[in-house]
């Protein structure tokens, strides 16, 4: 009878993080930063058709980065899970922690038991009555929970893009203004980003009720510094 064949568990964890770190940082960066008037999400996203960022219910808002098959999945969860819980009970009672431990346990147990983990990092924001009240939870691959404030970073040369927010952003910011932070810590020192190379959505605190807009492309000229 053949021995079979033996890995310690250190290693498999550390080969598949490895994995689902390499796959992220293929792909393009997004921030979500806090803002006088509610939460401005900001992707690197050329193409008109793919969101990244997208609602989930009244006043959050989701946003992946990664392959897009596997965090648009969780979106649609994400979607029926609140519409449930919705329905069930009343609209209130969606918040963003909650599906966020949702998103932490379906990560985790992908990560843990699946051969290939999920290539993904998610965002799931919540903008409320005042600022204090805004929350964002970063949820990485293998279902860590980062409950963040002021702003976020998803995905790329996220560490740099953070550094570059960290030194930039103020309390009260306009719309205008956290704009072009975002998109200058999105682009860097070496290169411009336009309009086109741009996805954009805000969840407005003013909102009576359904808080997520999309800023599409032809009209974010006016948002931006090139305009």
């Amino acid at each position: 009878m053949s021995m079979p064949f033996y890995v310690a568990p250190e290693q498999v964890m550390k080969d598949r993080a490895d994995y689902a770190r390499k796959g992220i940082a293929r792909g393009r960066s997004l921030v979500a930063v806090q803002f006088a008037g509610g939460i401005a999400i900001v992707a690197e996203n050329p193409s008109t058709t793919l969101r990244k960022v997208s609602e989930i219910y009244d006043r959050i808002a989701f946003a992946g980065v990664g392959k897009y098959n596997e965090f648009d999945q969780l979106r649609i969860a994400g979607v029926r899970a609140a519409d449930l819980k919705g329905f069930s009970y009343s609209r209130e009672d969606v918040d963003a922690r909650s599906l966020g431990n949702q998103y932490a346990q379906i990560l985790g147990q992908v990560f843990t038991h699946e051969m290939k983990p999920m290539e993904v990092e998610i965002l799931v924001a919540e903008v409320g009555v005042a600022e204090p009240d805004d929350q964002f939870f970063h949820i990485l691959y293998d279902g860590t929970v980062m409950d963040e404030n002021r702003f976020t970073v998803l995905g790329g040369d996220a560490d740099a893009i953070a550094s570059r927010l960290e030194a930039t952003w103020a309390p009260g910011l306009d719309l205008l203004s956290v704009l072009a932070l975002a998109v200058a810590a999105l682009a860097g020192p070496d290169r411009s980003l336009v309009a086109s190379d741009l996805e954009v959505a805000v969840l407005d605190r003013g909102a009576q009720r359904r808080s997520f807009r999309r800023i599409e492309r032809a009209e974010l000229p006016a948002f931006l510094p090139e305009a």
